[in-house]
């Protein structure tokens, strides 16, 4: 079947590029968790929900890869370092103008008497960078020469043999200067610790989405400010500098900057949290308001302002011991 009306339709849509390749190309994908592994026994419980994405249905033929850009909105600068951009601006938002365009896309494909297959995760970055429309940086991003790693990768599962792109091979760090090391010596918690080598128990958005207990205390110092993911590579990396131009306002992200002021996430109530956060920040889970407050106190003593310090102080009597354990921790001065 011929792949050129899924590609141009991409296109129209105002997706930057396309590509389809065989479902079965992710050997390397396994080979590389292997070696994560390897090289980080302590974090092997974290990555082995992830070999999955490279064991498809049987009925999986091809994946459809499509990239698009997120450099085009206006970070708000209450935000600024302390949520990731990716999620700021995140596609799967549903009312979010990506949403939409891959719904749009995905029913095209459909009309197309093409299948496309639910619950079939595909490694998004590695398809993109297989399919021709990105390289690897140092950092393990992807990137394009235009838009640097400030790119979404949107993936379809598909029932049907297609023409298939010529399968890239020479899929990394293209886009990084001879020596350089910006990404890796600027990661907070040394979770980059050479090319493509990242120990995902270390990984800042890890430890601010998915913990499921305090870091120590050296830790938890080097988390900084951050709350919910982590931008320090991209934004030390000389590939992405000029990448992003603000020209555009996410949709509602105004409504929840008055939320997400450390001091308010801290006093927050569950109801809030269930009802206005956790549905737009939804890795840390309904039961994740521990966690939230946790990273919001962290955030405000790494802060150093004296402004936090009466909240500081009262949090040593929390009823949370976590809570109590990271402000008696605290030297305020």
């Amino acid at each position: 079947m011929s792949t050129s009306k899924i590609k141009q339709k991409a296109l129209e849509l105002g997706y930057l590029a396309c590509g389809v390749i065989p479902v079965n190309i992710f050997d390397e994908y396994l080979e590389e968790l292997d070696r994560r592994v390897s090289l980080f026994p302590e974090s092997e419980e974290l990555y082995k929900p992830f070999y999955g994405f490279a064991r498809q249905p049987e009925n999986a033929k091809s994946v459809i890869v499509c990239t698009h850009r997120v450099n085009n909105y206006r970070i708000p600068d209450s935000l600024s370092r302390l949520i990731g951009k990716t999620y700021l601006f995140d596609p799967r938002i549903s009312y979010s103008h990506e949403s939409r365009l891959e719904s749009e896309f995905e029913t095209y494909i459909t009309t197309l008497g093409i299948s496309v297959l639910k619950n079939a995760p595909v490694p998004a970055r590695l398809a993109a960078a297989k399919a021709g429309l990105g390289k690897y940086g140092r950092n393990c991003f992807i990137y394009d020469q235009q838009h640097g790693s400030y790119v979404w990768i949107g993936t379809w599962v598909v029932d049907k043999v297609l023409e298939y792109d010529a399968i890239e091979e020479d899929i990394g760090m293209s886009v990084c200067e001879d020596g350089c090391q910006k990404c890796i010596e600027s990661c907070p918690t040394k979770a980059l610790s050479g090319s493509l080598t990242m120990d995902r128990g270390k990984c800042v958005t890890q430890l601010t989405t998915w913990a499921k207990d305090l870091p120590d205390e050296k830790t938890r110092t080097q988390l900084g400010q951050w709350l919910y993911g982590c931008d320090a590579c991209q934004d030390a990396c000389p590939a992405n500098k000029g990448k992003l131009n603000g020209s555009e306002e996410y949709p509602l992200l105004g409504v929840y900057e008055e939320y997400l002021k450390p001091e308010r996430l801290f006093e927050m109530d569950a109801d809030t949290y269930v009802n206005i956060i956790n549905p737009r920040f939804w890795y840390v889970g309904e039961d994740g308001l521990w966690l939230w407050r946790c990273n919001a106190l962290r955030s405000m003593i790494n802060s150093g302002d004296k402004k936090y310090h009466s909240l500081i102080k009262q949090a040593c009597d929390h009823e949370d011991e976590r809570v109590r354990e990271i402000a008696q921790s605290a030297s305020l001065s």
